[in-house]
């Protein structure tokens, strides 16, 4: 017998405490604005200890960008599972898509994150930093993909910034529509611009 359960129900209870202490935050967060919402207020709506937010979050940025912190990883993983016949630009395009659609594709919330996200100058920078991320992991798939060399050629880092680009400009506008624009059609609407670019 292997303690495989136990380390399982670990990480179950420690996904359900993280769950909790970010559902709180968000809800707190997206009612009362970032600058006005403490630690303290978190750790009191979740029923925690300050000490217990700390061991999973550094900051309450941290709890925010969390939101989105999986989206690189699963962009990643998306353009790595694409049919090796697909065009880039339409394989970048279910790549963004599995992000736009993990950010509209769900609840009145979301959208109240997203805008809290791209409004507070904190969270936008943080936001940022992790873009900068993502597009180094996407700009390597984009290399495998295409057989090329990352350090030598400027394609695969311009193609990832350039999908990343497009799904900030998606974002901005679902956000600044308050949700109103079909965040899926502005996507298909973007890549329809770049695609010639992308499919050199």
């Amino acid at each position: 017998m292997t303690t495989r359960p136990e380390v399982t129900l670990a990480q179950r209870k420690r996904q359900l405490v993280a769950d909790e202490l970010t559902g709180a935050a968000l809800k707190l967060l997206a009612s009362k604005g970032f600058d006005a919402v403490t630690v303290d207020e978190i750790v009191a709506t979740a029923g925690v200890s300050k000490r217990t937010f700390f061991r999973y979050f550094a900051s309450k940025e941290d709890v925010v960008v969390q939101f989105l912190a999986d989206m690189g990883a699963d962009m990643r993983a998306e353009l790595a599972g694409r049919p090796s016949e697909e065009s880039l630009s339409a394989a970048l395009r279910h790549t963004v898509l599995v992000s736009v659609n993990a950010c509209a594709g769900h609840s009145e919330q979301a959208l109240r994150v997203v805008q809290l996200i791209l409004g507070t100058p904190a969270l936008r920078a943080r936001f940022l930093e992790r873009q900068a991320q993502w597009r180094d992991e996407l700009a390597a798939e984009v290399a495998d993909r295409l057989g090329l060399a990352p350090a030598t050629d400027l394609f695969p880092q311009l193609a990832a910034g350039v999908a990343l680009t497009a799904f900030d400009t998606v974002l901005q506008r679902w956000s600044d529509s308050d949700g109103a624009e079909d965040a899926g059609g502005l996507t298909d609407r973007a890549f329809a611009i770049i695609a010639p670019a992308l499919d050199r």
